[in-house]
């Protein structure tokens, strides 16, 4: 029973030995240089002594060298097992420590790069979570989220004052999140007249008013509540700006009020020069038309007492006169106090009539564009009943004055490179341009000119049929066929030329 014993432990300890030899060899691999074998294989539903040649495989082939190695390590082992005992038993130890170091090198083998979860050119893995705000890992901390964008508790804070927000409600502008009230300072709009914000309508969609040319934004309500609005540019009073009050029921901004004319002496120059317009064009005027400035009211009476003319505007500035008739004209300038006009002196005026046009009134306190584009509108009316030109309708006769207002403030406001080629000549198509009539030294200012092209703005876009439909008609004419031609076809025909 002892020699049993000893016998079936040696049995067990060699197959154990043979194992691990094999095993070994198998993680070592084959060594360099070393041909390789395949063993047999047994085809499926044949007895096992029956073999079956695999097909021949290239010699580069990697599946065949693979499968080779196996198998080689394999039918070592086997062979290993057939051998005497004492051949086996002494290479036992040797074997386990192959095998000890074969594990150890399979260990710290490296074929492969190590794949890096976080490393940029590769995807996050799922539930990878950056902060919004500095762009750094989250990690397993706590965080906030919104919207599918997360937040350290700490980075959490309005882009706006830079403080944390604690509010259950806030605003989120792409990535970017404020507190309500910091969002609707930054981006609700407001109101130019009022400066609060724009309420919503009964829809909760905000609601407002802009001016066409100058953009002033402001809320609907101003349009009924007797807000002020500036006589000359029309935009409405801000509730920290005064307006100057002319007495008349017209208001005057600031920016109009800087180069307002307001009495008949001080207007004079500049009526002087808009008849030297006219004269540069050969247009010259023949008779000596006499051009008084003067109050609402008295424009008001003597656009009554005329029997007959042009039709005007709901709001009339300038008037044309033919009948005799007596007018209060402004005599002398008045004092500014406060916000109010004071010691206003008129002195009534009998006007004759001598010739087809008795006179040129024009409403005080405007700017000086303004003035200049109503006179050079009412000498056209002068010059068409003095040259002869009768009975024609008001799209006509207000339409060529409207030109003839455009083209002057066009040559005050713009250079002499971009002006409209017709206007520079009546008699001749090849006249050279002409100087600007401005009577202030060193040109206009950024104001005053803003202010002509906001004048000019309005002619162009006006929605009445006889000075808005008519001068677009009458501008297109002169541009296609120049002034003279389209003035001596209104003679003959009393309409422009198609």
């Amino acid at each position: 029973m002892a020699y049993s014993s000893r016998s079936c432990g040696r049995c067990s300890n060699e197959r154990r030995s043979s194992f691990m030899k094999w095993l070994c060899t198998f993680l070592k691999g084959s060594k360099p240089g070393e041909p390789n074998r395949r063993r047999p294989q047994i085809t499926a539903g044949e007895e096992e002594d029956t073999l079956w040649q695999p097909p021949v495989r290239p010699k580069n082939d990697p599946t065949r060298n693979d499968n080779e190695e196996l198998d080689r390590a394999i039918a070592e082992s086997l062979a290993e097992d057939v051998k005497p005992p004492k051949e086996r038993n002494h290479k036992g130890d040797s074997n386990d420590e192959d095998l000890a170091r074969a594990i150890q090198d399979s260990l710290n083998m490296n074929p492969y790069t190590p794949y890096n979860p976080y490393a940029p050119s590769q995807a996050q893995p799922r539930g990878h979570r950056v902060c919004g705000r500095c762009k750094h890992e989250i990690g397993h901390g706590h965080y906030l989220s919104c919207m599918g964008i997360y937040w350290h508790p700490q980075c959490f804070r309005c882009c706006s004052c830079g403080h944390p927000i604690r509010e259950t409600e806030f605003t989120l502008l792409g990535t970017d999140p404020y507190h309500k009230l910091c969002y609707k300072e930054l981006h609700h709009p407001k109101c130019d007249v009022c400066l609060q914000f724009i309420p919503t309508n009964r829809s909760g969609l905000i609601e407002y008013r802009a001016h066409p040319f100058w953009g002033q934004k402001y809320c609907p309500l101003h349009e009924q509540d007797r807000t002020p609005r500036c006589c000359s540019c029309e935009k409405m009073e801000p509730r920290n700006t005064k307006y100057m009050s002319l007495g008349d029921g017209r208001s005057l901004c600031m920016e109009c009020l800087g180069s307002a004319v307001m009495d008949t002496g001080e207007c004079q120059p500049l009526y002087h020069s808009i008849r030297d317009y006219y004269e540069g064009m050969n247009m010259k005027l023949d008779q000596q038309i006499p051009m008084l400035l003067v109050e609402r009211q008295a424009l008001n009476e003597a656009m009554e007492g005329e029997s007959k003319g042009p039709h005007h505007m709901p709001e009339t500035r300038g008037l044309c006169l033919s009948e005799e008739q007596t007018v209060s004209s402004i005599f002398r300038r008045p004092r500014i106090g406060g916000n109010r006009l004071l010691d206003m002196r008129t002195q009534p005026q009998k006007l004759t009539r001598r010739c087809e046009v008795t006179a040129i009134l024009v409403l005080y306190g405007l700017p000086r564009l303004l003035t200049g584009s109503i006179l050079a509108h009412e000498l056209m009316h002068g010059w068409l009943r003095l040259k002869g030109y009768r009975n024609l309708n008001a799209e006509v006769e207000e339409g060529i004055c409207q030109v003839m207002s455009y083209l002057w403030l066009e040559s005050e406001i713009l250079p002499a490179s971009s002006r409209h080629a017709p206007s520079s000549s009546y008699a001749s198509s090849s006249s050279s341009s002409y100087p600007p009539t401005s009577s202030k030294k060193g040109g206009i200012s950024h104001t005053e000119k803003k202010l002509g092209e906001f004048f000019m703005h309005q002619i162009a876009n006006d929605t009445s049929t006889a000075y808005g439909d008519g001068f677009r008609t009458a501008y297109a004419a002169v541009n296609k066929y120049g002034l003279r031609q389209t003035l001596n076809h209104i003679r003959l025909t009393g309409g422009f030329p198609v």
